[in-house]
């Protein structure tokens, strides 16, 4: 008798956990003997509107018959489930719960006990296990700590980013300095207080290419950003409408960010970044409780500026010193990050010798 295929789901609540999946879910969705589905959404609340399964992945273009709804999901059985969400969402019944990480910053929200609930945890890099060993959540040598990496930035080092033809894609001849600016969707983030101010100064200059990738599930939803940014925007200053950041940030000369994963990322290129401070938010984080970091890596990577004016003249300095600070950032990125380039092949030797196993 035929063994039944190996059924495996992803669920999550926002684009961004998927873009964090996509990479194993196009290597899953080829492999014989395997089903892969995607489930997830969220209901209506906080201003948000609800978002259906259906609605999360139509921009994605996934086949409709592997998106199955919230209420079908928790009533299938499944061998694995994915998440990138610390709360995650589970079927009836799974043999084993995969939490994948969205990002890594040094907010660290995703470092805390609710975590266990998930059978492995595929680490980003030493940082992150340092700190769950060193917050007695996990010893070392736990098994549930699996040093994959993160796949959804393979792309930015292994060479498969073709320059001119994201340069195409934006509108940009690339003769000027491209300019990334990605703030976090934490409230208090740099949108909210220096950042649009940044953003007209820097076009003044008349000097700069400049990309805007705002946060796709900000926390406030009081202001619709992307309309009132819209006068800005020109044939130097365009609005990313991507979920995924990784091609932006392969293009960009330089990083301007606050307190957002993304500054982790970028630090892969070793190019120079500049940080808004963002006190009120780093305040409130601290009264979480949450494991802020500014100690180890923080914002090493770049000059941090409280002022407009002053983030101009930064942004202007380290692109003349490029190299200033590429020390610290290649540290940072050995230290954060596991197999650049190679993650998504680290995931997929994992999670075939798992499911041999399970299915054994």
């Amino acid at each position: 008798m035929a063994k039944q295929p190996s059924r495996i789901v992803f669920a999550g609540y926002a684009p961004v956990h998927f873009v964090c999946f996509q990479p194993i879910y196009e290597r899953l969705r080829r492999m014989r003997g395997v089903e892969v589905f995607l489930s997830g959404g969220r209901e209506a609340g906080e201003g948000r509107p609800a978002l259906s399964a259906a609605q999360l992945y139509a921009p994605f273009r996934v086949p409709r018959e592997r998106v199955i709804s919230l209420s079908r999901m928790r009533a299938r059985d499944f061998d694995m489930v994915f998440c990138a969400h610390v709360s995650g969402y589970f079927p009836r019944n799974d043999k084993e719960r995969v939490q994948l990480f969205h990002g890594v910053s040094f907010r660290n929200m995703a470092v805390r006990r609710d975590v266990l609930v998930y059978d492995h945890l595929f680490i980003v890099g030493p940082y992150m296990k340092r700190l769950f060993t060193d917050q007695q959540m996990l010893r070392e040598s736990d098994p549930r700590l699996v040093p994959v990496g993160f796949p959804k930035l393979d792309r930015l080092v292994d060479g498969s980013l073709d320059r001119r033809a994201l340069l195409r894609r934006v509108g940009f001849s690339g003769r000027r300095p491209i300019l990334l600016y990605a703030p976090t969707g934490q409230v208090g983030n740099s949108l909210e207080h220096t950042g649009e101010a940044v953003l007209e100064r820097l076009k003044k200059t008349g000097k700069y290419d400049i990309l805007i990738k705002l946060h796709d599930h900000p926390r406030d939803r009081g202001v619709d950003w992307a309309a009132r940014l819209k006068p800005l925007l020109d044939e130097h200053v365009r609005l990313v409408t991507d979920f995924d950041v990784v091609p932006y940030l392969f293009l960009a000369d330089l990083l301007i960010s606050d307190a957002s994963s993304v500054s982790n990322e970028y630090s892969l290129l070793d190019r120079p970044m500049v940080f808004l401070d963002v006190p009120q938010l780093l305040a409130s984080m601290l009264k979480k409780k949450v494991s802020l970091d500014l100690e180890t890596w923080g914002r090493k990577g770049g000059a941090t500026v409280q002022w407009p004016d002053d983030a101009v003249d930064a942004v202007a300095d380290a692109l003349a010193h490029p190299r200033r600070d590429g020390a610290i950032r290649r540290a940072m990125a050995r230290d954060l990050f596991y197999n650049p380039g190679r993650a998504t092949d680290a995931a997929m030797t994992w999670i075939t010798r798992r499911l041999e196993e399970i299915r054994a």
